[in-house]
């Protein structure tokens, strides 16, 4: 944690190029998390992870659960069972949600926003490893991203600032001229910390867990969301939060 707080520290007093407005936010690119922001595969991983705590004895499932989420699961393993194989451990997770992919669909919006950002201004950045995620951007039918960041491809997963500030690099862009949408509390200080705005979506945490985390908007799902790509050749994006 004292790493992260010196990214904290660096990222204070970053002037944005990003200009945010109050349901507006212009950038360079869009940096989504996968599971409970594009694809809702909560009862898959619940399944997954209660099975997990039940092995090892845990009596409360649900908690287990809710502290696996967003988080790389050899991170969570190694905080949940510090003495254990945890190659062994997190490898039989993996292998278990790759096999279960009964209930992953899109969540509400997500085929309509990815389709409305420019493939070369959009990446996923998830604490899956790659082939789980591949297997769940199949399962939801979602357009395969041209660019993502997987836990595989990391050394320190979210909350650390490493897996957006990569997938910012990717785009070309730094994380200060990106939005990252998140829905795990980890994942949001992950954003900030590149220098990110975020927006949260409530498909897993309370709005002021997502507030504490430091999540600039709040909406209930990416269908809240809408996208003007500009002109051919345009270099930034405008994200608009719909109003009622």
């Amino acid at each position: 944690m004292a790493t992260l707080g010196l990214w904290e520290k660096k990222f204070a007093n970053y002037s944005y190029t990003v200009e945010m407005k109050m349901n507006e936010i212009r950038c360079r690119g869009v940096l989504f998390d996968l599971d409970g922001v594009l694809v809702d595969s909560t009862p898959a991983v619940a399944r997954v992870w209660a099975w997990w705590a039940r092995q090892h004895g845990f009596h409360n499932p649900d908690e287990i659960v809710r502290l696996a989420h967003g988080k790389p699961s050899i991170a969570s393993i190694r905080e949940l069972l510090p003495h254990a194989d945890h190659d062994a451990e997190s490898r039989e997770v993996e292998r278990r949600e790759i096999e279960d992919t009964e209930g992953v669909i899109p969540l509400p919006g997500t085929l309509e926003l990815l389709q409305a950002i420019p493939r070369e201004k959009w990446t996923i950045v998830t604490s899956c490893t790659r082939r789980l995620a591949d297997v769940r951007i199949a399962a939801a039918g979602l357009p395969k991203p041209k660019f993502m960041v997987t836990s595989t491809d990391i050394t320190n997963g979210k909350p650390h600032p490493e897996p957006y500030l990569k997938g910012a690099q990717i785009l070309g862009a730094t994380g200060a001229e990106c939005v990252v949408i998140e829905d795990a509390p980890a994942g949001i200080r992950a954003g900030k910390a590149a220098g990110a705005h975020v927006v949260a979506l409530r498909t897993t945490a309370g709005d002021a867990e997502l507030r504490e985390a430091g999540a600039d908007w709040i909406v209930q799902d990416c269908a809240e969301l809408s996208v003007d790509p500009g002109k051919d050749g345009e270099e930034f994006l405008l994200l608009r939060r719909r109003t009622k």
